[in-house]
């Protein structure tokens, strides 16, 4: 077993900051995959290591620490608050990176404080969708390299997922088979998007950080970019209203709207849109079972059918689309 010492000592040696400023090491809690800690030096500077598991996990999974890195860079293009990567190594699957002020966005906050710091974070989102790629996909090479189309990179990380559901067996609502026929009609859609933008994927409020130190708050951080791809933006919308319609979120809109982001919802769109529900919820279905993750009842319960809803919707427009 490797001592957590030992490798930030090593870490922070290989960044050229001398290790014998480590003067703490803390285990951060929340994710569910990386290994995750808070290192603090002597003189108060705080940075985080991630360190990937040795373990089992889906095809898209792997190297997904250069896709976080490759999404703080993008960040810091953007000029959205963010970590700032300090040193990364690939093969070793070790990303050393700044600390953001605060904590997880949770239910503690009072609902007058919630509709400020969503448009402002509508706004942060459409500053990083204005970051464009070299190619459609996952940067990682997980599952290949980019592609020069959306809708031949979407399809194969689709059916990279379903394959995960096959191999593990994972409890989905629906036969994989019949999954992945239901799907397939839709894909016309994806030709709509010509642009490789940043998409986050996972900017549910457990990665959002607020920084409540002053009097009002404010976000301090967009943090786990693990799950970044180079695609089509509106995919950002199915984790920023997870289990939910972003289309609900005015606050959020707004500023998405005022910082130059569209945010038109005809057929094309909402068929995208349950695409991209779709697949998100896949994942969340099939990582129960490497990972041994608890509470898959909750998932059963609560993602399974949501899974159901985009499924049915994808049907009833492509019909609509195709009559």
């Amino acid at each position: 077993m490797v001592d957590s010492w030992e490798r930030a000592r090593g870490i922070l040696a290989g960044a050229d900051i001398p290790p014998d400023r480590l003067a703490r090491l803390r285990p951060l809690s929340g994710g569910t995959y990386n290994t995750v800690e808070e290192l603090r030096l002597t003189d108060g500077v705080r940075y985080v290591l991630k360190v990937a598991p040795d373990t089992p996990g889906l095809r898209h999974e792997r190297r997904l620490l250069v896709a976080e890195a490759e999404f703080y860079r993008g960040a810091e293009q953007a000029d959205v608050p963010a970590p700032r990567v300090v040193a990364l190594d690939a093969e070793r699957e070790v990303l050393l990176m700044t600390a953001c002020p605060g904590d997880p966005w949770d239910d503690s906050l009072p609902p007058a404080e919630r509709p400020p710091l969503r448009t402002e974070l509508g706004r942060q989102v459409a500053r990083l969708h204005r970051v464009t790629g070299p190619g459609f996909g996952y940067p990682s090479g997980a599952l290949g390299p980019l592609v020069a189309d959306w809708r031949t990179a979407f399809a194969g990380m689709l059916d990279a997922v379903l394959d995960d559901a096959r191999e593990y067996r994972a409890r989905l609502p629906r036969p994989v088979d019949e999954v992945a026929r239901t799907v397939r009609p839709a894909y016309g859609a994806l030709d709509a998007v010509t642009v490789p933008r940043l998409v986050h994927f996972d900017l549910w409020q457990g990665n959002i950080l607020l920084d409540r130190s002053a009097r009002e708050p404010r976000i301090g951080g967009l943090i786990d970019g693990e799950r970044m791809f180079w695609g089509d933006p509106l995919a950002d919308f199915v984790s920023l209203a997870l289990l939910g319609d972003i289309r609900k979120d005015e606050a959020f809109l707004a500023g998405y709207r005022e910082a130059g982001g569209r945010t038109e919802f005809d057929r094309g769109a909402l068929l995208r849109l349950a695409l991209y529900r779709a697949y998100l919820y896949l994942i969340m279905l099939t990582e129960v079972v490497p990972r041994g993750l608890e509470h898959e009842e909750w998932r059963q319960e609560r993602v399974a059918p949501e899974l159901v809803a985009a499924l049915d919707e994808i049907e009833d427009l492509a019909s609509s689309s195709a009559a």
